[in-house]
């Protein structure tokens, strides 16, 4: 799925440059890029997520603003097709940050956002691999319980505005056949997504709970506070991240300047940069262990 994976994170892309281009902040451009790939089944984001025990799709994300700190988030949602989308309601609806299962969906709701059935988001190809995991009782101790290989897929973005504001966007079906009510990373503030001016955005994908330990996207982004280019702060991360808690996963960083970091300690990680000067994207071998 190689190829689906780089349609996939162009597709994102085009997307949040097109917000950019109208004008849009880098909350809009974040959030129409994670949005995107909630659409897109290749992804465990949104429909095409991994199942968990129950044979349900849940899911969680967070959204961050960078020039304010406000941010939002949702977890363990089954009805709810777009995420980051009632993320972003509640950044800017609620007094809250975080909100989770049945209230989660119903303030989405009261907010216009249109609920829908949990089948709508399965896909023949996650039940099939859920009911292999099932016969083969996978998943099924705690060292076993999330793995480098059932944790893959996880969706995000980062983005700078005209106005100089930085942002950031995490999406999330969490782990395949996962416990119900299992929360990862992802929509967990500075663990899978942090947003700061003062200094860088930062999304990550992978295994979420080595990430949760060491809070990674806010470990990674005081790293530029303290004066490193946010390429150099990525790869610190990621050797961070395995060498304290046998993490394995990958991050993307922005910081004001538009200066990007991209690492990983995963066979591959599909990434996408638009800047004025042009689009880069690949899928890449280890970029750092």
């Amino acid at each position: 799925m190689v190829e689906a994976h780089l349609n996939g994170v162009r597709n994102a892309l085009a997307a949040g440059w097109s917000a950019l281009e109208k004008g849009g902040s880098a909350l809009d451009a974040a959030e129409a890029s994670v949005a995107t790939l909630e659409d897109d089944e290749t992804f465990d984001a949104g429909r095409g997520s991994f199942l968990n025990r129950d044979g349900k799709v849940q899911l969680d994300a967070f959204i961050m603003d960078g020039e304010n700190l406000r941010a939002g988030g949702v977890g363990c949602v089954e009805r709810i097709k777009n995420p980051i989308r009632a993320a972003r309601v509640i950044l800017e609806k609620s007094p809250h940050v975080y909100f989770v299962c049945e209230g989660a969906e119903r303030f989405a709701e009261e907010q216009g956002i249109q609920l829908v059935d949990n089948s709508e988001l399965v896909v023949p190809r996650e039940v099939e691999r859920w009911k292999n995991a099932k016969e083969q009782k996978y998943l099924t101790t705690p060292s076993e319980f999330c793995s480098p290989t059932s944790s893959h897929d996880t969706v995000g973005a980062v983005a700078l505005d005209a106005k100089g504001n930085i942002a950031g966007a995490t999406s999330t079906g969490g782990t395949l056949n996962k416990a119900p009510g299992r929360v990862g990373d992802s929509s967990l503030i500075g663990c899978g997504c942090y947003a700061d001016n003062d200094t860088a955005a930062a999304s990550t994908t992978g295994w979420g709970e080595p990430m949760m330990k060491v809070v990674i996207s806010k470990w990674a982004t005081d790293r530029v506070g303290y004066g490193d280019e946010p390429e150099a702060a990525a790869q610190e991360a990621i050797h961070y991240l395995h060498r304290r808690v046998q993490g394995h996963g990958g991050i993307i960083l922005l910081d004001r300047k538009g200066r990007t970091g991209v690492a990983h300690n995963t066979p591959r990680m599909a990434w996408a940069v638009r800047r004025s000067s042009g689009m880069e994207s690949g899928i890449n071998g280890p970029a750092y262990l």
